[in-house]
């Protein structure tokens, strides 16, 4: 086995271009061993709709990036006190063989006194909660396998930004979630920083020193091109997610707006406007303005900048519109 070096990137969307590139790129047909550390970011998986897993709002508000992975299976929050790890093998003979990949992180986990253990079929957990969800991803004839690792992620923003419902968030929710995961950092000595853990899984996973498989500046360069194509791009991490419905309803002083929406491939290709407020005009311009738009609050704001929306629904402006339409 082989160990990659990232080069501390942060940027969510290059470490998954780096996990994608070595999968199909890599020269060498023995296992890799890459590890990332990414900045706030929630990571959906290949066929999900990101608005049902998230509160736009919150994770626009906070800079926190969208990104969807490969791999199949359901949103996960990352941020600097989350340490990923992808195996990347050069055959499919393990693939939905979790332990074979979790298992060896486990017994480093345990080694360092940390009660880990492998809990159904590919999650860790600690003293019952969970540390650890992976999947995996396979495409001509290999495979890779990844994972999180919760070492001292900041909970409560994670319970922001995966709250589809936007709901109000109490203290008592970010204590509920506790009974669900946990930092292994609760569970390791005082002076163990996420970095010290890192170099404890190398020294555990590898037998001897690791050896390491070296990216050029042309495989770099075609990481940074991937970055660009896929992880970087709105028609993958939005435009791909499946066909979906909004069907929104808010009261106001001059009546009830409810709209209902058809997006495809993150586009609007139907919307239908209802309500009791006193409309004088005909509703055409204004449906004729948002159909074919991107399903995101920028491109609707481009598309209704031409239009007085209170000429359409009296008592409404443009931001107000947007904000029922997302």
């Amino acid at each position: 086995m082989y160990f990659v070096d990232n080069r501390n990137v942060t940027d969510p969307r290059l470490n998954l271009a780096l996990e994608e590139y070595l999968l199909r790129q890599a020269t060498v047909q023995e296992p890799l061993l890459l590890f990332y550390i990414n900045e706030p970011a929630v990571i959906i998986g290949r066929h999900q709709n990101g608005l049902e897993e998230i509160d736009p709002d919150y994770v626009e508000e906070n800079g926190i990036h969208l990104v969807r992975r490969l791999s199949g299976g359901g949103a996960v929050y990352h941020d600097l006190g989350n340490l990923n790890f992808s195996f990347v093998t050069p055959d499919r003979e393990k693939l939905h063989d979790f332990s074979a990949f979790v298992q060896p992180v486990v017994a480093v986990l345990q080694a360092l006194g940390v009660p880990a253990a492998l809990a159904g079929k590919s999650d860790i957990v600690v003293d019952g909660k969970k540390v650890s969800g992976n999947a995996q991803f396979s495409s001509g004839g290999r495979m890779f396998s990844h994972g999180t690792l919760l070492f001292d992620t900041n909970l409560a923003h994670m319970l922001a930004a995966l709250n589809p419902r936007q709901t109000a968030i109490e203290s008592r929710a970010v204590q509920s979630i506790r009974q669900f995961v946990t930092n292994i950092r609760e569970w390791l000595p005082e002076g163990i920083d996420i970095g010290t853990l890192r170099q404890h899984l190398l020294n555990g996973l590898f037998d001897g020193p690791p050896r390491e498989y070296k990216l050029d500046a042309a495989a770099w360069a075609a990481v940074r091109r991937l970055r660009e194509e896929r992880y970087a791009n709105w028609a993958w991490n939005v435009g791909r997610a499946p066909a979906y419905n909004v069907q929104k309803k808010a009261q106001y002083p001059f009546g009830v707006v409810d709209v209902r929406l058809q997006v495809n491939r993150g586009h609007i290709e139907e919307v239908t406007v209802f309500g009791s407020f006193a409309a004088e005009a005909d509703l055409a311009p204004l449906v004729a303005a948002l159909t074919g738009v991107r399903h995101e609050p920028a491109a609707l704001r481009e598309a209704l900048s031409a239009l007085s929306v209170g000429d359409f629904i009296p008592g409404m402006d443009s931001a107000a519109l947007v904000e029922l339409l997302y």
